[in-house]
């Protein structure tokens, strides 16, 4: 089995690489990272920096906040392409700009490295329980040979196209819930100020055309008040920008994404970007 390099392990990262090691695969991590002591219990192999875990692994993976990131770790000083070696692969299953993962990939092509943008979806929860949702850009070469490692880590796994294809995916599946939540939102806090039972609501909706995976799981946590992060809302906010940004390179209008991105700039500006997406709620109970 393939020696897997992985970086960043926050709330997702950290139980994908636990999925690897599960898995049987040989995990290298950065023994500065606020999870290496948990991961080297787990049987993971602690490294010193970027440029020497790169070196020692056949697989680089990166799982980090924003595109400034992924750039910082992989061309930076000291930095992932000063380490990898020519027939690697490497693959940034981060959330972040398309022409970004584009970029990364012509600097991996020079090296004589495959790369792949694999964004993923499901949360905290889908990446505990290896069922996440793993969109995928680059070559099918590389694709079936990342394969066995995303069944560790998901179960919905598509390679959508060439490089790019992936994270454009992302950015069409952050569109869609963060428009769906608002929805749900709305929703709630219109029948809460009625007096309706948003229990016995959320029960009745769930078995009609309404159903969703968000009225399911956030309606929940917007009834209970319960908005511990199993997705910032901050970096929700992160990649509706993206949206847009990506949508004004196309001259695609992008209303409804506007609207749910303002609302969730209120709810960083109460000083709540830490909490859950489903906090999107809280600028609606505010008014």
């Amino acid at each position: 089995m393939e020696k897997i390099g992985f970086i960043g392990l926050g709330i997702m990262g950290k139980p994908m690489a636990l999925n690897l090691i599960k898995a049987g695969y040989d995990v290298l991590v950065l023994e500065k990272s606020q999870a290496a002591k948990e991961l080297t219990e787990a049987g993971a192999t602690s490294v010193s920096d970027y440029k020497s875990l790169a070196a020692g692994s056949d697989i680089v993976i990166t799982m980090l906040p924003d595109s400034p990131q992924v750039e910082e770790v992989v061309s930076g000083p000291g930095g992932v392409l000063e380490g990898i070696r020519e027939g690697s692969l490497f693959i940034d299953m981060s959330s972040i700009a398309p022409a970004t993962a584009r970029n990364i990939y012509q600097s991996m092509q020079e090296k004589g490295v495959e790369a792949l943008d694999a964004p993923v979806s499901g949360g905290q929860v889908g990446a505990e329980a290896a069922t996440l949702s793993i969109m995928v850009g680059g070559s099918e070469e590389a694709f079936q040979r990342a394969l066995p490692l995303f069944q560790a880590m998901g179960k919905n796994i598509v390679r959508i196209g060439e490089a790019g294809a992936g994270q454009t995916t992302k950015v069409c599946n952050q569109m869609i819930v963060g428009m769906t939540i608002q929805a749900v939102a709305e929703a709630f806090n219109l029948a809460g100020k009625a007096g309706v039972d948003l229990e016995k609501m959320r029960e009745v909706l769930l078995g009609g055309f309404a159903q969703s995976r968000i009225l399911d799981l956030h309606g929940k946590r917007m009834i209970d008040g319960n908005f511990k992060p199993g997705f910032k809302i901050k970096l929700h906010k992160k990649d509706l920008n993206i949206a847009l940004e990506t949508g004004d390179g196309f001259g695609v209008p992008m209303g409804g994404t506007a609207q749910v991105a303002a609302q969730m700039d209120k709810v960083i500006a109460q000083g709540d970007g830490e909490l859950d997406h489903s906090a999107l709620f809280l600028a609606l109970q505010s008014v």
